[in-house]
C-alpha cells in the first residue's frame, strides 16, 4: 500500500495559490482583455507566481510514478480518471452557467464547447477550453499517457534509465527541435516531470550517484527551459522579468522537493495538509475566467482591495463546496462503476485518490 508524503498537499495548496495571485493579480489585467481589475500592489511579485504550474508539474512526476509502481494498467486508469473527471465535471459545468449569466462580452461560449469540454480532450477534439486554466491539464494528460505506455509494455522497472533517456532527448529537441517530437516528449516542460519522477527514485530507494547527477541535470534544463520562454512572455504581457528571482524560485522548487525526497522534512510530514491538498484541484479549476467575470460585474461599484480578497475567500469556498458535496462522491460512484468494468470485480487493492498524494 502506499504511504501518504504529507507535505505534497501542502506544496500543491502553495502552487494553487501561486497561480491565483499570478491571474488575479497580474495576468487578467496585464493582457488580452480578460479582466477590469488592476492590482499593482501586488502585480511585481505576483507575475512571478505562474511557476506554480512548473511546481505543479514537478509534484506530478512524483506522484504519478509513486501511483503507477503500485498499480497495473487498469488500476492506473481507475485512478487518474476519478482523480481528474469529477471535479473537472463540476468546475466545466459551474464555469458554463457563469459565463452565460456573467460573462458576455468578454467571456462565450456555447453548450457544444460545453460538450467538448467535458470529455477533457477539448485539446486534442479541437474545443477551446472553457477556462484558460484547463491548458496544463492536457500538458498533465500526456506525461499519464506516457506513463500508461510503460505500464502497458512492462517496462516502468527500467524507469530510471527510461527518465535518463528522455532527459537526452529532451536536450537533444532544444538544440535540434523537432515540432512533433517536442509534443510528444512535452520538451517545454519536460524537465520538471523528470526531476518530480527522479525525487520519487531518491523517496523510495535513497540517493545515489546516479539520481543525483539526473536530478542536477534535470535542474539545468529545467533553467533553460524556463528562460527560453520568457522573451514571448516578456513580450505578450509588455513587462520584464528578473533573470536571478526565476532562477531562485525554480532551484528553490528543487531544493524543497530534493528535501521532501530525504525525508528530512519531519515538521511538515507530521501535519496533516488533506484539507488543502484536496482544494487545491478544484481551486485550480474554478478560479480563473470566473474570477475574471465577477472583477468585470462588481469593479466599478465595489472597493478593489475587498473586491480582489473576496474573490479570492469565494473561490476557496467554493473549492471546498465542490470537494465536499460534489466530487468526493462522484469520485466513489465513478470508482465503482470502473471497477466493474475494467477489473470485473476483483479483490486486488487500487489506491483511493483521496487517500494518496496524487
Amino acid at each position: 500500500m502506499q504511504q501518504r508524503v504529507n507535505e505534497i498537499d501542502l506544496l500543491r495548496f502553495i502552487a494553487a495559490l501561486a497561480v491565483v495571485f499570478f491571474h488575479y493579480a497580474f495576468r487578467g489585467y496585464a493582457a488580452d482583455d480578460l479582466s477590469l481589475l488592476p492590482y499593482p500592489l501586488l502585480a511585481s511579485w505576483a507575475k512571478y507566481g505562474y511557476l506554480g504550474v512548473e511546481l505543479f508539474f514537478m509534484i506530478s512526476g512524483f506522484v504519478i510514478l509513486m501511483t503507477a509502481t503500485h498499480s497495473n494498467v487498469q488500476h492506473f486508469i481507475i485512478s487518474r480518471a476519478t482523480r481528474l473527471y469529477p471535479a473537472f465535471w463540476v468546475a466545466c459545468t459551474f464555469t458554463f452557467l457563469t459565463t452565460l449569466w456573467l460573462g458576455a462580452p468578454r467571456f462565450m461560449t456555447s453548450f457544444s464547447e460545453y460538450l467538448g469540454n467535458l470529455t477533457l480532450l477539448g485539446e486534442f477534439l479541437g474545443f477551446t477550453a472553457m477556462d484558460g486554466s484547463y491548458w496544463s491539464l492536457f500538458i498533465e494528460l500526456r506525461f499519464y499517457l506516457l506513463v500508461f505506455l510503460l505500464l502497458l509494455i512492462g517496462k516502468l522497472k527500467y524507469v530510471q534509465m527510461l527518465l535518463v533517456a528522455w532527459l537526452t532527448v529532451s536536450f537533444f529537441l532544444e538544440i535540434r527541435p523537432i515540432s512533433s517530437l517536442r509534443y510528444v516528449f512535452i520538451t517545454d516542460y519536460a524537465a520538471f516531470f523528470i526531476a518530480g519522477a527522479t525525487c520519487f527514485l531518491i523517496w523510495s530507494e535513497s540517493l545515489s550517484l546516479h539520481t543525483g547527477l539526473l536530478l542536477l541535470s534535470a535542474w539545468a534544463l529545467s533553467e533553460y527551459e524556463t528562460l527560453h520562454l520568457l522573451p514571448s512572455m516578456e513580450e505578450h504581457y509588455k513587462t520584464s522579468f528578473n533573470r536571478l528571482t526565476i532562477i531562485g524560485i525554480i532551484t528553490g522548487f528543487f531544493i524543497v522537493v530534493f528535501l521532501i525526497a530525504q525525508r528530512w522534512t519531519g515538521f511538515f510530514t507530521n501535519k496533516h495538509w488533506l484539507r488543502l491538498g484536496a482544494l487545491t484541484y478544484p481551486l485550480y479549476l474554478i478560479h480563473q475566467n470566473i474570477g475574471y467575470m465577477i472583477f468585470n460585474k462588481l469593479y466599478a461599484s465595489i472597493n478593489s482591495h475587498l473586491l480582489f480578497w473576496g474573490t479570492i475567500a469565494l473561490m476557496l469556498l467554493v473549492a471546498y463546496g465542490m470537494h465536499i458535496l460534489f466530487e468526493k462522491k462522484m469520485a466513489k460512484n465513478l470508482r465503482n462503476f470502473l471497477e466493474l468494468l475494467l477489473v470485473h470485480k476483483s479483490n486486488t487493492y487500487i489506491p483511493n485518490s483521496f487517500n494518496s498524494p496524487n
